[in-house]
């Protein structure tokens, strides 16, 4: 019989709750993030003739764009004091739809999405008990948890990377394959 492992009675164990928050984190981190690669592999994938056809509605940098701004303002919980990073704009915002000034460049995005990677890296950290129950200030989600904010946050970068991978199937019948689980950090 092997002995039990050491542990020294210094250090703190950490109670089911604690575990459970731990364990929360790491799943919704895991999964968050397997949904922010498969929006990169489909940015990475696109054929530059197809990035910026305009003939295509909405174009498929538009779109890419459009699943990164939200993913961004979502991970802040609120439209109060958010502010994307340049060269980036609130014409998301827009009611009306406005567009954005001009074209994004698949490099503009790429970093957009290294930006909005770190943010929900940081973002799923940093979480409280107090922050994932925090009510959402989103009209939709009337009453929806910042917890509930962060699963739909996923579906969301999923849904815009499903559209993307569809338009890809479409364009050249290939696609990036799906991912279960975020990259190692640095992958």
């Amino acid at each position: 019989m092997l002995p039990p492992p050491f542990d020294p009675p210094h250090r703190k164990r950490p109670t089911g709750e604690e575990r459970v928050d731990a364990l929360w984190k790491e799943i919704t981190q895991r999964q968050l993030g397997a949904a922010i690669d498969m929006l990169e592999n489909a940015i990475t994938a696109c054929p530059d003739d197809l990035w910026g056809d305009d003939t295509k509605h909405p174009p498929y940098w538009r779109l890419a764009f459009h699943t990164l701004f939200w993913l961004d303002l979502y991970l802040t919980g609120s439209i109060d004091g958010f502010e994307p990073p340049a060269p980036f704009g609130l014409e998301e915002l827009d009611p009306a739809g406005a567009a954005p000034p001009r074209t994004y460049t698949r490099e503009e995005l790429l970093a957009y999405l290294r930006h909005c990677r770190a943010k929900c890296r940081a973002t799923i950290a940093g979480l409280t008990r107090e922050r994932v129950e925090e009510v959402s200030a989103f009209v939709w989600g009337e009453g929806a948890s910042f917890a509930e904010l962060l699963l739909y946050n996923l579906r969301h970068v999923q849904h815009g990377a499903a559209q993307l991978n569809l338009i890809l199937r479409r364009r050249m019948d290939s696609a990036p394959p799906w991912v279960a689980q975020e990259r190692s950090p640095g992958a």
